[in-house]
Parts: C-alpha cells; structure tokens; sequence
C-alpha cells in the first residue's frame, strides 16, 4: 500500500511511522523546507501516550520526559495566588511535557529513510481521489496513490477544497507563548492562573526550564508594538513565580497566536481515498490541553485499521476508512465543543460573572475535577 501524507506536522509524522510499523510505503510532503515547529511546549496526557504506544514510540518518548516533572501541585489559582482548584499528587493526571523541538526531532528520527520530503508543494486533486499535484526542486508532477492523508494543520487547503467546510472561527483571544532560558524553580506547583480575561499557565520541562503561556482576550487583527512589554504590562504583578518566568525568558523568543477553531463540525473526515486528521479535520482551542494528543490518536486509529491492509490481509481499504470517519469523528467533535466551553468559562471579563465561576471552582471537589479530566483521556486504539 502506497501512501502519501500532506504535512510534516505531529499528526502527519506520527501517521506515516504508524503506517511504516505496519509495512506499507509511506511518503511525507512538507512545504516548508526547513523543519521548525511552531510553538514552545506541549503537555501530553494519558491517551496520546497510548496513541505514542500503539505506533511504537511510547519508550522513546517517555525516556525525554518526567512524569510531572517536580510537579506535586497543580489546579486554578487567582492572580494573587490564591487556590480556587487544587490537584495534589494522587489526582494530577499521566501528563508529560516537552519542547516541540524535541517531540519533532523524535517523530523525524523514527521514519524510514527517505520518507520525509521538504520544500514540496503538494495539494489534493479535488473530487476525493488519490492523485497528487506536487511541486519542488524536481518541478511539477501527479502522482497516484492507494491513499492520501491530510495532515496540513489548520488552514488546511484539502479541507478547503471539499463541499462543507465550515471555515475557521476565532475565539476571542490570542496566546503568547515562550521558554525559559534556564532552569525555574516552581516550587513543585503548576498549572494556570485565571483573571479577568487573562490566564496564565505554566509547566515544567524535563531540564528545568519552564514552559509558559499568557492568554488575553483582544480583537482577532490586534497590532502590539512589542509583544512582551505586553505580556509584562498584564501579567508583571501576578503572583510568583510568574515574575520570575518572566524575567528568565528571552523577549526574541515570545510568540504571539490568536486562537481559532473550525467554526462548525465537518460531515465528514474522509472523501473517497483522502482523509483529514489532526488540525485539518478538527482544529479545536487549546483549552483542555488535547490538540496534539488528539492529532496521535487520529494517526494510531489509522494505522492500527489499516494494519491488515498494508499486509495484505484485507482488501478493503474502503471499509477501514469508513470505520476511521465514525470513530474520529465521534471522540473528536464532542472534545472541540467541550474545549470551546471551557475557555469561554476561563476568559469571562465581566466581575460577576468571574465571582461566580470562582466560587462553582472552589466549591467543586478535586476528586469530581480529577475524574473529568481522566475521562478526557480515557482511550485506547481500536481493534482492525
């Protein structure tokens, strides 16, 4: 089975080493020709561990990273510090975290070589078929595929191209995000910080240093003259250690992203032999921590359904794509809504409103907090 995949992303690369581990010949075109992710830090929960489990990355990655780091405490707090949701030890769930730099160089280095094919233009043929036009140093060709798989983030331009795309929403706030130039100590506490449409979230990486993000509500075309000088306007007098992770962060380092979503759920992930996974197919805020983890997942239900396909075991390649539209689009579609919910909750700016939300966190025991975020997590890879 010859499959090409559109995007060198987390999801793409995990999907062509999970089809790899299966035996069938994978190919991943990249536009750009440099290999940079974007972003800082990611935290992982328990089911992308299990999605880095079934394609056989799970030892690997789990030796880059702590189980929480020095982590003993995390939960909500106030910009003064104070508790509203408290998790200790026994209740924090199987997060790890780690630079997306790292997790990159990982996926990279589990491909079979050659497969990876940076600076290629590449696009679906419209109608759900599986041609490919490509352009790179080579010129412009087609090429046809048992199966194309678009992994090609959130401005997806096959997604773009298919009856139903809903198009993108904004959320009404944006994210800085950086790293610490050097080791923070957190003093064993994480977890995010929640004001009057502000938070602020950090977590700790397996060298010490930390990784930290900022959220602000603004106006979706906001212009800020100097990003950080921003970030230290708003948050500067929150309570420690945020200061502090301020201060050991490289201002050239600090990125700034307004958060989108796909404005509605699509009717389907897949149109004949062209699939959508990760960003492409469900673009969700990052609000329940589950973009990455969910992109894994998507690429270990693939490859774990067209397992006996690409050993010639089963013929019906169809059939297994069908089953991956339903079950993608069963846990998926519900996480996005619920990942809208929650950051319309934590970015309330109206003071009642914030009171309100405050006391429900106070008053919610951590033990009811800890079983929703393990039921979030809650997965396995299906059965071919």
């Amino acid at each position: 089975m010859h499959v090409a995949v559109i995007g060198g992303g987390i999801g793409g690369l995990c999907a062509a080493i999970g089809l790899q581990r299966h035996g069938a010949e994978v190919e991943v075109f990249e536009r750009s020709a440099v290999l940079a992710p974007v972003g800082a830090g990611l935290s992982l929960f328990g089911n992308g561990l299990a999605a880095l489990d079934a394609i056989g990355l799970g030892p690997r990655f789990r030796d880059l990273t702590d189980p929480h780091g020095a982590v003993t405490t995390g939960g909500q707090r106030r910009p003064d510090g104070t508790w509203l949701a408290r998790l200790g030890p026994g209740l924090l769930p199987d997060l790890r975290v780690i630079h997306r730099a790292d997790l990159h160089e990982l996926l990279v280095s589990a491909l079979e070589p050659g497969t990876l094919h940076l600076g290629s233009t590449c696009a679906a043929v419209p109608g759900g078929g599986r041609e490919l036009d490509m352009a790179d140093a080579g010129g412009k060709r087609r090429q046809r595929y048992d199966l194309v798989v678009a992994a090609d983030g959130i401005r997806s331009s096959t997604r773009a191209g298919w009856p139903g795309d809903p198009g993108l929403r904004y959320s009404g706030y944006s994210a800085w995000r950086g790293v610490t130039r050097g080791p923070v100590d957190l003093g064993g506490e994480a977890g995010e910080t929640w004001g009057r449409g502000l938070r602020f979230g950090m977590a700790p990486l397996v060298d010490g240093r930390v990784y930290w993000f900022a959220v602000a509500t603004m106006p979706a075309d906001a212009v800020v003259d100097d990003e950080f000088a921003e970030v230290r306007r708003l948050f500067g007098r929150w309570h420690d250690p945020i200061p502090r992770l301020l201060d050991g962060t490289d201002p050239a380092a600090v990125v700034r992203h307004p958060i989108h979503d796909l404005a509605k759920p699509l009717p389907t992930f897949r149109r004949g032999r062209t699939l959508l996974l990760g960003d492409a197919a469900h673009a969700m805020t990052p609000d329940l921590g589950q973009g990455g983890g969910q992109a894994m997942e998507d690429a270990a239900t693939l490859a774990a359904l067209l397992a006996p396909v690409a050993r010639n075991q089963d013929p019906d390649l169809d059939a297994a794509l069908v089953r991956y539209d339903s079950l993608r689009r069963k846990r998926t579609q519900p996480m996005a809504r619920a990942a809208r919910a929650v950051g319309r909750v934590a970015q309330l700016g109206f003071g009642p409103a914030v009171v309100l939300r405050d006391t429900a966190m106070r008053i919610t025991p951590a033990s009811a907090m800890a079983g929703r975020i393990r039921a979030v997590q809650r997965w396995e890879p299906p059965t071919p």
